[in-house]
């Protein structure tokens, strides 16, 4: 299928949201399991919870170097071949006896991961008219939503009733299934041959580039700040324990709210949307921490208000910044997009650091107001950078352009009479 048709192949979008489903809930589940995880392999939760440490250090690693070593491998071959690699992760995850070996396993894992997000959105882009990357990748990118509302907890769900081993188990087989789609649905995509070689260097160098692969992780550094210490928060304003698997339930529902949002103003009005969307973060966890003094008979339903629009604005912006990076990217947009993976990663790791600082350092209740500090530089970042990184979409310079050619109302026109 050539990038000249105007239908979207929504059963190879379906299929690229199913991978990162996939994906998310691989990433996420060991920690909805960690008592029963350390309790078999006879360490502790904290030692157990490097499952998902290690994971994403890997990527952090990996990312870049195999990006470029494997850039001539044609994409959906190696799209087919990461969804079996995730498989092969959470099977050997699922039978081995050993921690070490478990570890190993969550390597393939944690590589898979970051070279199928730095091969998913190009690859997008190749598929689809380019008038309608943004709606293609909504629908892709739905994925990771639903990964975090329905995977992570329904694997949980899982592992509690049948044993751990047997959620990862399920998830193996369902990624073999995926691979056997993937090969029916995935069409065909060569690299251009007069394409440039991927160079992160020039990548660097395209004007745009630094401040989305910047502004981006910022974003999700103030969004896992918060996130990673949610309870601890949501107990300092003293809310019921089921809020808290209700809040991330919410937050991923929000999630798929916001990709809606911005599947049907991406290609058309992405820099209004995009700085809507992070104003109402900042906004939403900046009063977050008011909400128990000030509307306590109300505290739950505000606090679950408040996060919603979080969630959104959450769910929202990673359309409009990979967008964006794919944009500013230009020949170099595969190059790119890696750099965006390994930020990404490092802008997560770093936001649960400075979680656990403000938790510590501050206590719980300002966690949310330290999660608002990265989320306001990130905003200015997106302001300035209208030139090259978030320029107006085609509806935003016809405005623009509207207003400009209008006509000046004759002298007299203002005057009134009174």
């Amino acid at each position: 299928m050539t990038s000249q048709s105007n239908r979207l192949p929504v059963g190879a979008l379906i299929v690229l949201a199913a991978i990162g489903f996939t994906a998310i809930t691989t990433e996420l589940l060991p920690s909805g399991l960690l008592p029963q995880i350390s309790a078999d392999f006879r360490v502790s939760e904290a030692t157990a919870g490097y499952l998902t440490a290690g994971y994403a250090a890997i990527i952090v690693v990996t990312v870049i170097p195999l990006s470029l070593l494997l850039s001539r491998v044609p994409r959906h071959y190696l799209l087919i071949a990461l969804i079996l690699f995730f498989a092969a992760s959470n099977a050997l995850v699922a039978i081995v006896s050993d921690f070490g070996a478990a570890m190993g396993s969550r390597v393939v894992g944690g590589i898979a991961h970051g070279l199928l997000w730095s091969a998913m959105a190009p690859f997008v882009a190749r598929i689809v008219p380019a008038h309608k990357v943004g709606k293609a990748l909504a629908i892709v990118f739905s994925g990771n939503s639903l990964g975090l509302a329905i995977g992570a907890p329904v694997g949980t769900a899982l592992g509690n009733i049948v044993g751990w081993r047997a959620a990862f188990l399920v998830l193996a087989a369902s990624g073999v299934v995926l691979a056997l789609l993937a090969v029916w649905l995935l069409p065909p995509v060569r690299r251009i041959p007069d394409a440039p070689h991927p160079s992160l260097r020039k990548a660097i160098g395209q004007p745009g580039v630094k401040t989305v692969a910047v502004a981006w992780p910022l974003m999700l550094m103030a969004h896992f700040a918060l996130f990673t210490y949610i309870a601890p928060f949501l107990r300092e304003v003293r809310l019921p324990d089921f809020s808290i698997p209700l809040s991330i339930s919410v937050l991923g529902v929000a999630g798929l709210v916001g990709i809606w949002i911005a599947g049907i103003t991406v290609d058309s009005r992405p820099r209004r949307w995009l700085l809507i969307t992070v104003a109402g973060v900042v906004v939403s966890v900046a009063l977050l921490p008011l909400v128990g003094s000030v509307l306590p008979a109300l505290a739950l339903p505000v606090t679950l208000v408040l996060m919603l629009v979080w969630g959104t604005g959450i769910g929202a912006m990673g359309i409009y910044n990979q967008s964006a990076i794919l944009r500013a990217g230009g020949a170099y947009r595969d190059a790119a997009n890696g750099l965006t993976v390994l930020t990404i990663q490092i802008g997560i790791m770093i936001g649960a650091m400075f979680g656990a600082a403000a938790l510590t350092l501050a206590g719980p209740l300002l966690i949310p107001i330290a999660a608002a500090i990265p989320a306001v530089v990130a905003f200015v970042l997106i302001l300035a950078g209208r030139r090259h990184a978030y320029p107006p979409g085609p509806k935003e310079r016809q405005a623009t352009l509207a207003e400009a050619t209008s006509p000046s109302p004759p002298d007299g026109a203002q005057k009134t009479s009174t």
